[in-house]
């Protein structure tokens, strides 16, 4: 029997061995190709900035306090007028581990670290001038501000990990100087920490004062018991803030500068560049022989 021919006018199949027979013949340009794009990638390699990750594990520290700390008042507490929510007490708690994570990752935080540290010079060296002290040029536009610097922080170099499963957080940042990065790394939760424990001994001293004038309000001994049992509570808290340095951010393991950059080095980024330069040579090969036929 007779094989079927295709009509006329019909495209011709690409066969893989057609294909391999394009792709021989233009093997020159597809190797030419391939060691253009690997020497880019080593020159890339060895002149690029190498970059060094610095990562810090972190655990919740317990809370402070609760409503366990008002034993079988706790209920006592929400009968009388609300007295808990009116003091400014969540009797429940909200969760302590997602406002230090909160807080980790705030905007707020991140500001106040770069310029309480004057790191502005140092994200934006290169339109700093080290030897008059002051930046290159003095156009508004082209003075870094504290809004810009605090996004390329966000978007560049500090990463946030929360693992729930592990119930560890961790801080990582990304930077050309390992020793800064370590610091930088270890001061953010510091900065957390000593945050989170002032605005606890604030909130704490707010509430013993409301509760100190609202227990000579009313003569209704329950009430008072409540009060006292309220007002001893929050003492608590605040004795427990100022005693403990690792508030809400307990250190598993700090931050260490790193011996070995975390960017890819020149050996790396060749083979990456050869592997791209072969994609794309077979890529336009193909194309090449689809477009023939």
């Amino acid at each position: 029997m007779d094989r079927p021919t295709a009509p006329a006018g019909a495209p011709d199949e690409i066969t893989f061995r057609d294909f391999l027979e394009d792709l021989k013949r233009a093997r020159l340009a597809v190797i030419t190709l391939m060691c253009v794009f690997t020497l880019a990638g080593v020159l890339l390699g060895l002149f690029s900035t190498k970059e060094y990750e610095a990562t810090t594990v972190l655990m919740p520290a317990a809370p402070s306090g609760g409503s366990s700390g008002l034993g079988g008042l706790a209920q006592l507490a929400s009968e009388y007028g609300g007295l808990a929510s009116l003091a400014g007490i969540n009797l429940p708690g909200a969760s302590a581990r997602d406002e230090a994570l909160a807080v980790l990752q705030s905007e707020l935080l991140t500001q106040r670290y770069i310029q309480e540290n004057h790191l502005l010079p140092v994200l934006y060296a290169s339109k700093w001038d080290s030897a008059k002290g002051a930046w290159k040029s003095q156009e508004p536009k082209k003075i870094p501000t504290l809004w810009l610097a605090n996004r390329y922080f966000k978007n560049n170099i500090r990463a946030v990990v929360d693992d729930r499963k592990s119930g560890t957080i961790e801080l990582t940042i990304r930077w050309k100087n390992p020793q800064q990065a370590a610091q930088w790394a270890n001061g953010l939760v510091q900065m957390a920490n000593s945050y989170l424990r002032n605005k606890e001994i604030g909130e704490a001293e707010r509430n013993i004062e409301y509760l100190n004038g609202l227990v000579s309000k009313t003569n209704v001994v329950e009430e008072q018991q409540v009060i006292y049992a309220l007002m001893e509570q929050q003492i608590d808290k605040e004795m427990i803030a100022r005693d403990r340095e690792e508030f809400a951010l307990k250190v598993v393991d700090p931050a260490f500068p790193p011996d070995k950059p975390s960017s890819a080095g020149p050996l790396l980024r060749g083979l990456l560049g050869c592997v791209l330069a072969l994609f794309l040579g077979v890529i336009i090969v193909f194309i090449q022989r689809a477009w023939r036929a």
